[in-house]
């Protein structure tokens, strides 16, 4: 077993994964993490798959840069993919991550936040209504990927008629951040870029004209800017709104039909979980480790730089595998197992340090409500048949997920 774990670290590359990866990525990510947790991989850059690497590497912001230019230049080339995805929140360094951040964090404050809990059970009561008189249930085209589009869509206030191209929009643009990117991805992902940004163009104009009320409407807020005359330019307001529908959506998408999922193959906590509702702010918790919606990240070293005993140049592109951080077993004990109560529970689903994920509080409570409220209605439901996964290494998901509802 220990002879067929390291070779399975030393044969890995993230640009040639098998299917059976796709499938169930976890044993690799044991391996590499016993025996190459400092990974080079052929292609040159590193793969880092211990948790105390990856907090490490997620606080020194000087020493790991979070700047894309220079790694999506030859990804993309002069194209809307790489203007987009190096201009947005996630992609960027401080300064100006501070800036954009502060705006968005503005807009979704406690108060903010917890202003839109009448609305959201609203909203998952409405899809559960009209599932319970289907009669069946495909857990993500049904509910999981309905809540987080609606959200979003709240959040800037898109008129519901114009919300139809959203999440396609999203998975396209997403889809292009793969490790490997076909020439069809690509060129789905730079039409993506390019529709949106034309219907934001539309969208901001009439806010201009007509401006919302910026407690609540994220669009106006990021419009207005803050009274210290903190302002985004046109080109930061318009991928920044790309952004924030994009890190809200697969990612809260991914939460809620993982979680059903887990909860289906683990009776034993799915059980426990409905004789104990109270217990649902630790399930999501557990949730969000045991199958990490978002399993990967990338940093660029600025400076040389040591991690795990390795010593790295200036300029190594370095990937963060959260997924394989989120069941080391020197910070989780006994990680291969959901434990719904675990506590405590430092996952880094959200990421840590200056790049924590700034709607992580939203995404914890759209879990809370979707997850709990199907369970309160369909204690009983199963899932029917072979859920289809979507595909991806970086967002790790169900395209989807037969249900019964019993």
């Amino acid at each position: 077993m220990n002879a067929d774990a390291k070779a399975l670290a030393a044969s890995f590359d993230l640009e040639k994964l098998t299917p059976e990866f796709y499938d169930n990525p976890y044993p690799t990510y044991r391996a590499l993490r016993e025996n190459e947790p400092v990974k080079r991989l052929p292609n040159g850059t590193v793969f880092l798959t211990r948790y105390d690497d990856l907090v490490t590497t997620y606080k020194n912001t000087k020493s790991f840069s979070s700047d894309k230019k220079r790694e999506f230049a030859p990804k993309y080339g002069d194209t809307p993919l790489y203007e987009h995805h190096t201009t947005s929140l996630v992609f960027n360094d401080p300064p100006a991550h501070t800036r954009v951040r502060r705006l968005i964090m503005g807009a979704l404050s406690p108060r903010a936040i917890a202003g839109m809990e009448s609305d959201l059970v609203k909203l998952v009561d409405g899809l559960l209504d009209a599932i319970a008189a289907k009669g069946a249930c495909e857990l993500i085209e049904d509910f999981a990927a309905s809540i987080p589009i609606e959200v979003i869509g709240n959040l800037l206030d898109v008129p519901h008629d114009e919300r139809g191209p959203l999440r396609d929009w999203s998975l396209a643009i997403l889809g292009a951040l793969e490790p490997v990117v076909s020439p069809d991805a690509a060129a789905r992902g730079n039409k993506a870029v390019t529709d949106f940004l034309a219907y934001l163009e539309t969208l901001v104009a009439r806010r201009r004209a007509k401006p919302g009320n910026p407690e609540r409407d994220v669009l106006t807020r990021l419009i207005q800017g803050e009274e210290n005359g903190e302002r985004l330019t046109e080109k930061e307001l318009l991928h920044n709104c790309i952004f924030l529908l994009n890190a809200g959506h697969e990612t809260t998408t991914n939460l809620i039909g993982n979680g059903l999922v887990a909860l289906d193959r683990n009776p034993d906590q799915k059980q426990r979980l409905i004789d104990n509702p109270d217990l649902i702010k630790t399930a999501v918790e557990e949730m969000l480790r045991y199958e990490s919606s978002n399993q990967l990240g990338n940093r660029m070293t600025t400076e040389k730089v040591e991690l795990g005993g390795v010593t790295l140049e200036a300029g190594t592109s370095v990937t963060l595998c959260i997924g394989a951080a989120n069941r080391d077993p020197a910070q989780f004990p006994d990680p291969e197992r959901f434990d719904i109560a675990r506590t405590p529970n430092r996952h880094l689903a959200f990421a840590t340090g200056a790049h924590q994920c700034a709607g992580m509080a939203l995404a914890r409570l759209e879990g809370a409500i979707a997850i709990s409220r199907f369970l309160a209605r369909f204690s009983d439901y199963a899932v029917s048949g072979r859920p289809v996964r979507g595909g991806r290494v970086r967002f790790r998901g169900f395209l989807s997920v037969p249900c019964t509802l019993r």
